[in-house]
């Protein structure tokens, strides 16, 4: 037998149909349903098998198929309405961006970048939500550039094995299948380089059209490197310290130098996530290099334009690397900047106690003066947890404040559902995305309608299963008898559960299983039965998330289970949108603090789902009493066992006396009313609040727009205000030990009382010494009084100063006003001010009265 040569051949796109390859070039395509039709429509069995990916479509459709469509006036018409609207999108002028006073140009950083199955660029809620950020940025038409790598083998894909262990299947992209282009600038296509171990190695720079806004991904498989240096891009999140170091290196330092390389001069760096923080590293030293500036005043200019987002709320989730690796990978960038290794070093350690690890998140928050988590919860958890980078302030001061995470809502919701907001609530609902009010309109939406569509979806939902699941019992060679059971599986009429996330043990994926006895008699009850749906991914590393998933996986098997507990292998954005629109319930149980926001349970309400949850990130915000339920309580100083006894309690409590009722309540025979009135409550409460359109507003209008201004300030006029206060706080640091507080007195006598809506005034005489007055506040630090300590502290200036006798000596004076009874205390405080400060503690000094 000869060898085999393959090729291949790929069908001419007729004249006709030559808009298709525009539409399936711009990612604008995977949130607009009737485009979605368009492409799934040319060959629906070719769109499943292709993982719903219209260039590889394009490239496999046969050509019959092509030529018959061309004279379709039915397809054609469908084409040219998909066309005209991405059109219309591209050209709209009326749009949010267009409406702000001062546009800015946003570069935003994340390690990985989920839009859509057909992309493999992301891992788990992460990328999700950058993909969602995305989308909204393009909406909104802000002028917004995102970079990230391009992974040959994406993260991987998921196989559960006869025994129910997770196999990594590697992925391995031709990104010729993918809607990407090669990066230019004017004719010359675009590439850069950045040094690892003293090795040059050149990044491809790609370029993804995602609406409006463009992704810039890198990439090292490029003949020019070592076979070494073209595994950086390989795998996402996949290999050792060494390789995280080399990415991360790739992703921050030449991320920068692949904007510059296309002429794109963002005012704003959105660090999302520490994975990208070396981006400090490589402005600072063009600012040093380029600029003539000092290292310090190069920071004050690259800080006040970097946003810093957190998602992580444990430190062990950070990525660190030790002094002896940062000296080998970074050892130009002391030199470069200008100062010693340890200077630089200490950019990533915290005030009190460093060790021996370099922070990428302390990296980020040294280098930034704007920083947020991603829930209010979560806000403040973070200024606990990085409380130690801003030493000696006090907690509820630590600069990290906090934006919620949203969803791209046109992106999940499903276009049954789109269809009814387009009737009952407008044409234009995508408009009203973040009205409140608008959105009370779903009272209109009538009981059969929104129970039926719910019912089709879920029904849809349930076929879809058993096809996966039928296909992956095929695979691991279970008998004919077996697979016909899978025709048992799960139905349309039962009360379904689903829980789907990361397999990391905090999710807690195995607690409905704690109590074997009580779960049998949920899914065994013949007239109000449950079924429960799992799904996830646990880090090809992590061991004991892995056997979570077995756990879950051995129990879908177990005699009395089979039938009502499945677990679908490989989750995705696909399986992830099948069962947020399709399941009754979401049922998420970490253990708090550990969920920093969470989005899938966001994802249910836009589809008139509901969500069961442990108060922790967003749901804390979002539960209201009448929109799905919380478990808990949580249990201050209790152990994670007793807490974890609690929870199970709970869960199973809130099930049986609760929600199992209410659904199978049906008052008029057919629809369960009570429970359509909390399906209307979950759309009206959660979709206008918990969306990215209104989450990159906020980022917008807090973080971004103030940022660009203080980098406009500071890099005006060869960089002078910066200069000016970079030597201000050199100063200011030096003298300050001198500063004292004397002398402290109230307006209110010993043994009087002061009533609510009364002023108390404060004075106190200061020493400054050479700081000059107008460059401090004096403030008096005030709280609740409980056992010598300050409750809810908060702070009050004192404005009013003159001059004393003796030189450097001000009396300061300031008025509070009784807002409300009670027993309070207050302590007197000096810090510095400027007016070019954007953080009140960028220098962490305090003087308090003694």
């Amino acid at each position: 037998m000869h060898p085999i040569k393959s090729f291949n051949v790929s069908p001419r796109l007729p004249a006709a149909l030559e808009p298709l390859d525009e539409i399936a070039r711009n990612l604008w395509w995977t949130w607009e349903p009737d485009a979605r039709k368009l492409f799934r429509d040319l060959d629906p069995a070719l769109w499943d098998r292709t993982n719903h990916n219209p260039i590889r479509m394009l490239q496999l459709c046969k050509q019959a198929r092509l030529v018959e469509l061309a004279s379709d006036d039915d397809y054609l018409r469908l084409m040219k309405s998909v066309h005209m609207k991405l059109t219309a999108y591209m050209a709209r002028t009326d749009t949010y961006r267009r409406s702000r006073p001062n546009p800015i140009c946003i570069a935003y950083f994340s390690a990985e970048f989920g839009f859509h199955e057909s992309v493999p660029n992301y891992s788990g809620g992460l990328g999700i939500l950058s993909g969602d950020h995305c989308k909204s940025a393009s909406d909104l038409d802000l002028n917004f550039h995102a970079v990230t790598l391009l992974y040959r083998h994406g993260y991987f894909k998921q196989e559960i094995n006869k025994d129910g262990w997770q196999e990594a299947v590697s992925l391995n992209q031709s990104f010729h299948h993918l809607p990407v282009s090669e990066a230019r600038n004017g004719d010359q296509l675009v590439s850069i380089t950045v040094d690892i171990l003293g090795r040059k190695v050149t990044a491809k720079v790609w370029v993804l059209q995602v609406g409006r806004i463009r992704l810039h991904l890198l990439d090292t498989d490029v003949q020019q490197n070592s076979p070494e240096d073209r595994l950086i891009t390989q795998q996402l999140y996949g290999g050792d310290l060494e390789m995280r170091i080399r990415q991360e290196i790739l992703l921050g330092v030449g991320g920068v130098r692949a904007l510059d390389a296309l002429g794109i001069e963002p005012d704003v760096y959105h660090m999302n996530e520490g994975h990208s923080a070396f981006l400090s590293l490589e402005r600072i030293r063009q600012y040093v290099q380029t600029k003539g500036l000092k290292y310090y005043t190069a920071l004050q200019v690259v800080a006040s334009s970097n946003i810093f987002t957190t998602h992580t709320p444990v430190p062990a989730g950070n990525d660190a690397f030790s002094r002896e690796m940062m000296g080998r990978y970074l050892s130009d960038y002391p030199s470069d900047l200008g100062i010693t290794f340890d200077e630089f070093f200490g950019l990533g350690q915290p005030a009190v106690n460093p060790d021996n690890s370099f922070s990428m998140t302390i990296l980020a928050l040294r280098t930034s003066r704007h920083a947020n988590g991603v829930s209010k919860l979560h806000g403040d958890v973070s200024q606990g947890l990085w409380k130690d980078v801003w030493s000696g302030v006090p907690v509820s001061e630590v600069p990290i404040t906090s934006i919620t995470n949203g969803i791209h809502t046109k992106t999940w919701a499903a276009p049954e559902f789109h269809r009814i907001y387009e009737k009952y609530l407008g044409a234009d609902w995508e408009e009203h995305l973040t009205d409140g009010e608008y959105w009370r309109r779903v009272i209109d939406i009538p009981d059969d309608v929104l129970w039926g569509t719910h019912q089709l979806l879920k029904a849809r939902l349930i076929e879809f299963l058993r096809d996966r699941i039928r296909i992956q019992r095929t695979r691991i060679g279970e008998s004919p008898e077996q697979l016909r059971k899978i025709n048992n599986l799960l139905h349309p009429e039962i009360l379904t559960i689903g829980f789907a996330r990361r397999f990391a043990t905090y999710k807690r994926g195995t607690l409905l299983l704690s109590n074997k006895e009580r779960l049998l008699k949920l899914i065994q009850n013949q007239e109000r039965p449950v079924q429960f749906i799992f799904a996830g991914k646990a880090h090809p590393k992590d061991e004991p998330g892995k056997r979570f998933i077995q756990e879950v996986y051995q129990a879908s098997r177990e005699a009395g289970l089979e039938d009502a507990v499945v677990f679908v292998e490989d989750y995705d954005t696909y399986i992830g949108r099948r069962l947020y629109q399709g399941v009754d319930i979401w049922l998420n149980n970490p253990l708090r603090p550990l969920e920093a926001s969470g989005t899938s349970g966001m994802k249910l309400p836009p589809n008139g789902g509901l969500n069961f949850s442990v108060l922790d990130g967003w749901w804390c915000e979002g539960y209201n009493g009448r929109n799905g339920w919380p478990i808990g309580p949580e249990i201050k100083g209790g152990s994670v066992q007793f807490q974890t006894e609690v929870d199970i309690d709970s869960l199973f409590n809130i099930l049986e006396n609760q929600i199992i009722p209410l659904y199978y309540a049906k008052p008029d025979g057919r629809l369960p009313l009570a429970w359509l009135q909390l399906m209307r409550e979950s759309i009206r409460s959660v979709t206008p609040v918990f969306n990215t359109h209104r989450m990159v507003k906020e980022y917008n209008e807090r973080l971004y727009e103030p940022a660009a201004t203080s980098f406009r300030t500071l890099s005006a006029n060869g960089c002078k205000a910066a200069i000016d206060l970079a030597e201000w706080k050199h100063k200011t640091r030096t003298d300050w030990a001198q500063v004292k507080i004397h002398d402290v007195e109230v307006s209110l006598q010993e043994g009087s009382r002061l009533f609510v809506g009364e002023k108390l005034t404060i004075s106190a005489n200061v020493f400054l010494g050479p700081v000059d007055p107008s460059h401090v506040r004096v403030q008096a630090y005030i709280g609740e009084t409980d056992n010598g300590s300050l409750e809810k502290p908060y702070a009050v200036d004192l404005p009013r100063f003159e001059k004393e006798e003796t030189a450097g000596w001000f009396r300061f004076t300031g008025d509070i006003t009784s807002s409300d009874s009670g027993s309070y205390g207050f302590n007197l405080r000096v810090i510095p001010t400027h007016p070019h400060l954007i953080q009140d503690h960028e220098l962490r000094l305090i003087t308090w009265a003694s």
